[in-house]
């Protein structure tokens, strides 16, 4: 019978015969743990253990048990070099699964375009960058949490609203701009709304002077106006990619 005993980041791994079950009852005992409730039980001699972390094997004099110690260092460094590769166990995506978000995507600019060419005489665009994020977000990974409605609608109104009142009390400049950042951050993060493309939205209105008419209206257009067009072209994309694959 193999046991190991498990100690913050260190496994200590012990193989003994029989008769020194009572010598080794204070290591394995340790921290509450009670691995042997019946002293009559006879242990393998041999341990077999595997572990991917690399650690040090070292015996005692009389060669009765083996001490394993895998270091969490290890570990930890190969989960710092599996953010950098491809997600494990993801299948290749489908050509259907690459060019229905695609498609989505060139419909949505070219409708926000479209309104653009209306909205000219205002000075005013649809086509802003927060809103091609928006369209990542939705049409690659409707499931993420970044995806939800409350999240999209709840952080573009919000964020959009605080980078107006940023420049209210600042004005154009540094000051505005990191304030705005960390209110929006802090605002996603209390009402339970994260959707990263809305934090762009107070740096654009303190930087684009063509917005600075819209004053508190730009917290519903064009970001949030813009939304819900993005998410009807969703629901469309979403019905695409579930009953029309190649």
């Amino acid at each position: 019978m193999a046991n190991h005993y498990y100690h913050q980041s260190n496994v200590i791994a012990v193989s003994t015969p029989s008769t020194s079950l009572n010598s080794l009852s204070p290591l394995l005992l340790r921290g509450n743990h009670s691995f042997f409730r019946n002293k009559k039980i006879a242990l393998e001699r041999s341990l077999v253990f595997e572990r991917k972390s690399t650690g040090s094997l070292r015996k005692n004099r009389g060669g009765e048990y083996a001490v394993v110690v895998a270091s969490s260092g290890n570990v930890a460094a190969s989960d710092l070099w599996d953010s950098w590769k491809p997600q494990k166990n993801s299948s290749a995506p489908s050509l259907s699964d690459i060019l229905w978000p695609s498609a989505g995507a060139f419909a949505a600019m070219a409708i926000l375009g479209k309104m653009d060419q209306i909205l000219a005489p205002k000075g005013i665009s649809m086509t802003i960058a927060p809103l091609g994020a928006v369209c990542a977000v939705l049409f690659a990974s409707p499931s993420s949490p970044a995806a939800r409605k409350y999240n999209m609608f709840m952080a573009q109104i919000g964020c959009a609203a605080i980078g107006v009142a940023a420049f209210t009390l600042f004005g154009p400049g540094w000051v505005a701009r990191s304030a705005a950042l960390a209110a929006s951050i802090a605002f996603m993060i209390y009402t339970r709304s994260t959707h990263p493309p809305a934090a762009s939205l107070p740096i654009l209105f303190i930087d684009g002077v063509n917005l600075h008419q819209l004053s508190f209206w730009y917290a519903l257009f064009p970001g949030a106006a813009g939304c819900i067009i993005l998410a009807l072209i969703q629901e469309v994309v979403c019905y695409l990619k579930d009953n029309l694959k190649f």
